[in-house]
């Protein structure tokens, strides 16, 4: 039997789909980067990944039809913070359109003046090094040049649609 050369079409709803999705519990992350007129630009994000250890490669995808997709898609470097229990405001901030994401927001300028968040339980500083077209998202692929963590934060984990912390079995 001879495999078909495309896929059939889902037999689900996207609202079916995304409720599947979210049965997969994520860390939080959020991603940072300076556009080039040197504006901040930062957005949460839970689809992060390790790619390579040689290189040292990281991915993460952002929706085509984001605001920050100009900035994000030209920039050289960007960071992605990975996100503590006790960072949950700062993830449903930079979650919301129409706020000041960066309003008392402490931070440093890392690689490439990405701003690098404080408190984040991890923190990668990527030089953007590719990017894939795929669906409604673009996937980016970063190569680390800089990476930190806090020894001993509890992450920020997300699942269902809601915020948790973790709980060691």
């Amino acid at each position: 039997m001879t495999a078909p050369a495309q896929a059939t079409p889902p037999s689900f709803t996207t609202d079916e789909f995304r409720d599947a999705l979210g049965m997969f519990a994520t860390g939080v992350t959020i991603v940072t980067a300076r556009a080039a007129n040197g504006r901040l630009v930062g957005l949460t994000a839970n689809s992060f990944n390790s790619v390579s250890l040689a290189p040292p490669l990281v991915l993460w995808s952002l929706a085509r039809s984001a605001a920050s997709m100009a900035a994000l898609s030209t920039g050289s470097h960007y960071a992605i913070n990975i996100l503590a229990a006790d960072q949950k405001d700062l993830a449903e901030r930079f979650a919301t359109k129409g706020v000041d994401r960066w309003a008392d927001v402490d931070f440093i300028e890392g690689v490439g003046g990405a701003p690098v968040l404080a408190g984040a339980a991890a923190t990668f500083e990527c030089f953007n090094r590719s990017r894939y077209d795929e669906g409604d998202h673009v996937i980016f692929v970063g190569e680390v040049e800089r990476c930190t963590h806090r020894t001993g934060a509890s992450p920020l984990l997300f699942h269902g649609g809601r915020f948790y912390t973790e709980h060691p079995l």
